[in-house]
Parts: C-alpha cells; structure tokens; sequence
C-alpha cells in the first residue's frame, strides 16, 4: 500500500470537497505531489460521506480505487449485519458471563441456543442491549470469548463492524493490497482486536480452530470478469463448504446477491438455514444474508425471515407463510378509500399473505402485490395513498380519472402496458402530485386508480 506523504496528505485535505475530474485537469504538478493517489482520496472521501459518514469522519483512513468504493457496504448494510450478530451470540454470551461469575470452569459451561425474537422490534432491542453493554464493566466478560472470522475480507467494511462485538476479529484475504489497507485502516479505526491475515480463505477454514461466527461475501465475477448470481457460481462456493462452517462455527452470515431466489438458496443449503434476511435501503434491495447454523431440532424447522427497508422492519416465520398469494381469499372491501404498496424487501419476500393478515388490508388482485383497505394503515412497511377514483381503460373512465390533470406519477403493477406505454396513452407529464396506478383486480378487470400520497 502507498502511504501518503505530507504534500499529497494536504492536497487532499485542501480540496476534498472539490470536483475530482476538474482536479484531474487543472491541479498543479508540484514536486512530491502523488496526484493519482489524491484523487483516488478525494473521490473516495466523498463517497464515503454519503455512504460511510462514520469512516469519512475518521482521519487517517485510506480509500481504494473508485470501482471499490462504489461496490463496497454501506454503513447502514454493514451496521445491520453487526445486529444479526450481536443478536445471535447475546443469550450464549450471558450464560458464559454467568458462569464465568460463579467461578466455573470452560469445561463446565452448557451453551443455550439463542432464542429468536417474535418481531423485528425485539430483535432490534437485543442488538441495541448487546451494544450498550460495551460501556460496561462487564463487558469484557460478556465478549472475552467471542471470536470471529471473515473469510472474504475485501475492503473490510463489514468487517470493520463486525468486529465491534468481538474481542477477537480476524480478516482473511487473499490479495496482499487489500490487507495492508485493512491493516492501516482498522488501526486508524481503533479496531486493536483486528487480525490481518493473508492468504485463501477456504484453507484458512480448513485449519483453524472453531469460532463463534464466520462472515462469507464471495465473489459474485467470474474469471473473466463477468457478473455471476448462482451460489455455486461465486468464489467461494459455499455450497460445497456448508458441512465445515457448520463445523468450525456456531453461526455462519452469507452475503448474497439480491437477485436470487431465498426460497431456492434456502433449499440449496438443505436445512442449514436458520434466517433469511432481506436487506433493502432507500426502496432497493441490496443484499440477501443468509444465517446459517445446526439444526436445533431433529424435524428441519424453516427458516424466520427478516424483511428491512431502513427503519420499516418486520419478521415472520417462513413455515406459517408458504403460498405467498392466496386468490380470492379475501374478498374486496366495499370502500377502497386507500392504496397500500409494499417496499422491496416485502416484494423481495412475497410474504403477501402475511402483509394481509398483519396490517388488516386486501390485496388488489392476483399477482398485482397491491393493497386496499377502507381505514388508514398505521406503520405500513411500505407507501400509503389515498384513493381519489377508481375507473377501467375506456374513454369515459380516463376523462372522469384525469379531469384535466396534466402531470401524474405513474407504476403499473399486473398490467398489459409498462409505465411509458401509459403515460405515452394518457399524454401525460412526469411529477406533480397526482399518482397513478395502472393494475389489475380480482376478476381480471385491468383499471387504473388516481390517488395522493399520504
């Protein structure tokens, strides 16, 4: 890694906040001035203000080319999956500090399987508690024998939160690069429980010892560079490693690609899978985490699934909620005075039947993923409308729908036309504040409907 001298430490610190191209074009050569690296500095910088404000407050961390950054963890991502964590080894951990307090030895202590919470509210609780508990005196006791691994360490953005919660947090790596910048960065983070290692992860896997938790992130590229979703198409396969994380950890959190099917990789893992977790931010899906562990009881149990999109956030269990769509179990209500949309993780889910029972609404129509209620939804984890007209696709139906209007937001959901296509028929313009849905309900009559946002 290229540490940076005093004369490119202060060009970057003088102008971080200008344009990066511009800088490229005009900046003055001056003698000790490395001006590639400062730009890599300063575009980085200001990615991370948005995207990792708490490293971009850091002084003294050093950011990768362009290309990583933008393929990097969020804070957000990264934060979320240091609450799964923290969350899984809570209960384990009290019982060792309890035990560690009565003066009995290692030998002695009886694990407890973490107990899963009944919502994402508790759940979120627990991690919260994990967390506080650093300011403790007992703190060190409640972690002195946590340990954890991550086997694809990459930039290490997930690891640098991960290892918050560990008293012992190694990095895997295979690229000598990359571990020098997560050895400068995790010091300039004060993560002095941070261990950097490089070599390949699976046989690192082989031969360590186990640990409480091993993260995975694998490759999603291909030899030729090409973009790859299949499990057994990313570096590692986790897949053929299954049986030794089960082995070498008490839990084990894969990072997959959104793209995929759950209920598939569920099945690919053949009843390892103890959660699903579909993380979403800012209505887009961006990562699908796996957590894998023993099965507790001899009967395969299906997976709980967590469905996050910022701070909307429910869980359920995947057994009770199997169809997803129920046609025509649930009649229309009389009035449809509210339109409900469902955010990505829910869609990513299609946990629809559970959002009926849940939240007290109906859904639209088969395939529509569309909700309808005659009083307002309290915390609907999604967008809420109020419902102004409802009509179908003739003539006198648009006229009475548009009354004049000139500008509408349009979605189609279950409709022979795309949004374009619409808006191309209705010679309408992008904004304003009417939203337009074009959909199908129960019966197959395509209509629109014109509503506000709540």
């Amino acid at each position: 890694m290229t540490i940076m001298n005093d004369e490119t430490r202060e060009f970057v610190a003088m102008h971080r906040n200008e344009d990066v191209r511009e800088l490229a074009l005009k900046a003055k050569r001056v003698e000790g001035l490395d001006l590639p690296l400062a730009l890599d500095q300063i575009a980085g910088w200001q990615i991370a203000r948005k995207k990792l404000p708490q490293w971009a407050s850091c002084e003294g961390i050093v950011y990768p080319p362009h290309i990583s950054m933008e393929q990097c963890s969020s804070q957000f991502t990264a934060q979320y999956k240091s609450e799964i964590a923290q969350t899984l080894l809570a209960p384990a951990a009290t019982v060792r500090a309890r035990v560690s307090d009565s003066g009995e030895s290692d030998n002695q202590t009886t694990k407890s399987e973490p107990q899963l919470s009944d919502s994402a509210e508790s759940v979120m609780q627990t991690a919260k508690s994990a967390f506080q508990l650093s300011d403790s005196p007992e703190s060190d006791t409640l972690v002195a024998k946590r340990a954890m691994v991550d086997l694809t360490g990459g930039f290490g953005v997930d690891f640098s939160y991960l290892a918050r919660g560990f008293s012992q947090a190694t990095y895997v790596e295979r690229q000598r690069h990359l571990c020098d910048l997560a050895e400068h960065n995790m010091a300039a983070l004060g993560l002095d429980q941070a261990r950097i290692v490089c070599g390949d992860g699976v046989e690192y896997l082989r031969q360590m010892g186990p640990v409480d938790f091993i993260y995975l992130d694998p490759a999603r590229r291909d030899e030729h560079g090409s973009r790859t979703y299949a499990i057994e198409d990313c570096t590692p396969n986790v897949l053929e490693l299954r049986d030794l994380l089960l082995v070498k950890s008490q839990y084990t959190l894969v990072k997959l690609s959104p793209m995929l099917d759950w209920r598939k990789a569920v099945a690919d893992f053949d009843g390892a899978v103890r959660e699903v977790h579909i993380v979403a931010t800012g209505n887009e899906c961006k990562e699908l985490l796996l957590v894998l562990g023993q099965q507790v009881h001899e009967e395969p149990s299906a997976p709980r699934v967590f469905c996050v999109n910022d701070n909307q956030r429910i869980d359920y269990d995947s057994a009770a909620y199997t169809q997803g769509l129920r046609i025509g179990g649930k009649p229309l209500p009389e009035a449809k005075n509210y339109l409900y949309e469902p955010n990505a993780s829910i869609m990513k889910a299609g946990c629809f039947d559970l959002v009926e029972e849940r939240f007290g609404v109906t859904q639209v129509g088969p395939s529509s993923h569309l909700f309808v209620s005659a009083t307002p939804v309290a915390d609907f984890p999604g967008r809420g409308f109020a419902i102004e007209a409802i009509g179908g696709m003739n003539k006198k139906d648009i006229k009475r729908l548009l009354n004049g209007t000139k500008q509408a937001n349009i979605a189609v959901r279950n409709f022979p036309l795309t949004a374009p296509q619409l808006r191309k028929k209705l010679k309408l313009a992008d904004g304003g504040p009417v939203y337009l849905f074009g959909t199908t309900m129960q019966g197959c009559d395509h209509v629109l409907l014109r509503t506000s946002k709540i």
